[in-house]
């Protein structure tokens, strides 16, 4: 890991936990660098997640394929300076039906769960910071449901364009309507619409 990519993790880990100094050191030989090619998984379809990472560069899809009509449903999209896993499978160790795949060519720090939950009883940071990833992946989880449920297509799409607008300059127009849940055609009418109202 170099100097460059310790202090952006070392920044991140203090903005999102609070951690202090001494806590990051603990861990900082734990952290591995991992670069991943475009459409490489991160994890696959009914695998254990064993490791949390933290994104430098890149942005990943977290999707699964209907088993009986094989169509891909995206759920969410994962960019810089965010920690990227499979939280269930990760938690449980138990096999997870989603896959995660890098959309651009990665660069991640990446570090083993079992080492890392080592320190929790050691450090109420490393604590904190387990709960805190927790609460972020539940509340996405609850956020995505919700959107899904209380809101129009049309509606999701101008979230989107608000609160993550890099997305869809980076993301295939096939990507954004499976994670909108509509077709590619509904996207374009959504798109000509939202255009017009602005």
């Amino acid at each position: 890991m170099t100097s460059t990519q310790y202090t952006a993790l070392q920044h991140h880990l203090q903005q999102f936990a609070q951690l202090s100094e001494a806590d990051i050191r603990m861990t900082r030989d734990l952290w591995q660098v991992r670069n991943m090619a475009r459409h490489e998984l991160f994890t696959f379809s009914n695998s254990v997640c064993r490791q949390v990472g933290f994104v430098l560069k890149g942005i990943f899809r977290v999707y699964y394929v209907h088993p009986a009509t094989e169509q891909e449903h995206n759920l969410y999209f994962i960019a810089e300076h965010t920690f990227l896993t499979s939280l269930k499978s990760l938690l449980t160790q138990t096999t997870c039906p989603y896959l995660i795949e890098a959309l651009e060519d990665a660069e991640l720090l990446v570090i083993d769960h079992d080492a890392l939950k080592q320190f929790y009883p050691q450090s109420h940071g490393w604590e904190r910071f387990g709960r805190l990833l927790a609460e972020q992946y539940f509340l996405a989880n609850q956020t995505r449901s919700e959107s899904l449920l209380m809101q129009s297509a049309e509606e999701r799409y101008v979230d989107l364009m608000t609160n993550q607008p890099d997305l869809l300059n980076r993301v295939s127009l096939g990507h954004i309507a499976s994670y909108l849940g509509i077709k590619g055609p509904s996207l374009s009418r959504i798109r000509a619409q939202v255009a017009q109202q602005r």
